[in-house]
């Protein structure tokens, strides 16, 4: 039966390529479409992404197709954050217990792999291929190729992979009853570079997230196989201090050697790259009905978040695995599996995008407030003593793909209003250390 249906994928990215792959792996016929060119054959620009954090989620989803190993080569583990301050003074913070990592990897690099294990898996892949018309009722596309010449082709099913400004979401969008929001926030980001050092040596600490914090604004660095590090600026897009108010270079280096003087020294080409490199825009996108008929969409067409979880690819690829899950569970029932799929994903990435906001305020400001930081060790010492009680948001997000987006949010709202009321006693910061454990963990229900 399934070698019978030929399902179209529209959007090569991540989360198309990885689904080809499941897909193929169950033997329908997969035919990808791509507006852009071939990567594999065309340098990108750079400047166009940031790089990823792959962490259990995206790597449970890469496992289920056998690719987890072939990613290691292109992935650097980031044991934590290191938190740099205006005197380049460093404080490490470690994401949960010893051993716990994410993964660095270069989005081009691990789309590449995608890419090449669904092709060797069977699926035809179709590059600089535009879709022009999406027919939900006879589950028909109409691509243009560079020259415009159109050809419609008929499938069984449609998929959007094809990212937050989605062809097949647009599509859908026409018919009644179709909620769709979009919210912009008020920063924007450019990706800036820190070469290799001499022989290739890292020039920053190598297994660790960089950030450095100020508090309306904010850069990151990830590191590179190559020994190089990938910064991203995220950064208003008008005011005083923006994107709008750095308008020629002397405005630039100044901006740079008192904000960020111990990165500024290692970025010889700062200003080709902050005067090069785009300046984009940062969307949280939600919508619903995720299916009409035999079209479906998924990853960022049907719920694109900010970067600042580091989850929204590993969002995309847990959908993947969800789908390929309810496929197993229905026996390729596939009008059971695209209604239980929107019914089960829509909380859980709804939840998902909401803690993407509340990270940047995190990441740019909090971690570096004395409050802050002492809820956070309050909060490793309840899980020290009760790890299956109390187990902080991140650690559910990151590196418990057994516990929902949707669970985890509404867990840590609970976990919230019982911080709030410990860090309120008087003199906690001098007593904390002898709190009665037991009796914060009798508050949380069950």
């Amino acid at each position: 039966m399934a070698q019978s249906r030929h399902i179209a994928i529209v959007g090569a990215g991540l989360v198309g390529s990885l689904l080809a792959i499941y897909l193929r792996k169950r033997g329908y016929r997969i035919s990808l479409f791509e507006r852009r060119p071939d990567m594999r054959k065309n340098t990108l620009l750079t400047g166009r992404s940031i790089n990823l954090a792959l962490s259990n989620r995206g790597i449970r989803a890469l496992e289920e197709v056998g690719l987890a190993d072939a990613i290691q080569p292109v992935a650097i583990p980031m044991h934590g954050r290191t938190i740099h301050d205006l005197q380049g003074n460093l404080t490490f913070q470690p994401y949960g217990k010893e051993g716990q990592y994410i993964n660095s990897v270069s989005r081009s690099n691990l789309n590449i792999v995608l890419m090449n294990k669904a092709e060797a898996e069977g699926a035809s892949l179709h590059f600089n291929q535009r879709v022009i018309q999406v027919d939900t009722d006879r589950t028909t596309l109409t691509v243009a190729s560079p020259e415009n010449h159109l050809e419609m082709h008929i499938f069984d099913y449609i998929i959007g992979a094809d990212g937050a400004f989605s062809a097949i979401r647009q599509a859908l969008q026409s018919f009644d009853r179709f909620d769709f929001s979009q919210e912009y926030i008020a920063h924007g980001y450019k990706e800036l570079h820190i070469p290799a050092g001499p022989r290739g040596g890292f020039p920053l600490e190598k297994n660790t997230l960089h950030i450095w914090p100020r508090q309306s604004y904010m850069m990151i660095a990830l590191p590179n196989p190559d020994g190089s590090f990938t910064c991203t600026l995220f950064f208003p897009f008008e005011g005083d201090v923006s994107f709008a108010s750095l308008t020629s270079d002397l405005a630039i280096k100044n901006f740079f050697a008192t904000n960020f003087p111990d990165a500024t020294k290692l970025m010889p080409s700062l200003l080709q790259d902050f005067n090069q490199n785009p300046t984009s825009s940062l969307v949280t996108m939600k919508c619903f009905p995720w299916v009409r008929n035999k079209t479906l969409l998924i990853g960022d067409a049907a719920h694109a978040i900010v970067p600042f979880y580091g989850q929204g690819m590993n969002a995309g690829f847990e959908d993947c695995r969800i789908l390929n899950a309810l496929l197993n569970r229905h026996h390729d029932d596939w009008e059971k599996v695209l209604q239980e799929f929107q019914q089960e994903r829509k909380s859980d990435t709804d939840a998902i995008a909401q803690l993407a906001l509340d990270n940047f305020v995190e990441m740019r400001d909090l971690v570096t407030d004395a409050d802050f930081l002492l809820r956070k060790k309050i909060e490793a010492k309840l899980h020290a003593a009760y790890p299956d009680r109390w187990i902080p948001l991140y650690s559910m997000v990151t590196f418990n793909d057994s516990i929902r987006y949707s669970e985890a949010y509404s867990i840590s709202r609970t976990q919230k209003k019982i911080m709030d009321e410990v860090m309120s006693r008087p003199g906690i910061e001098n007593s904390w250390e002898s709190l009665d454990l037991s009796s914060i963990i009798q508050r949380l229900p069950g």
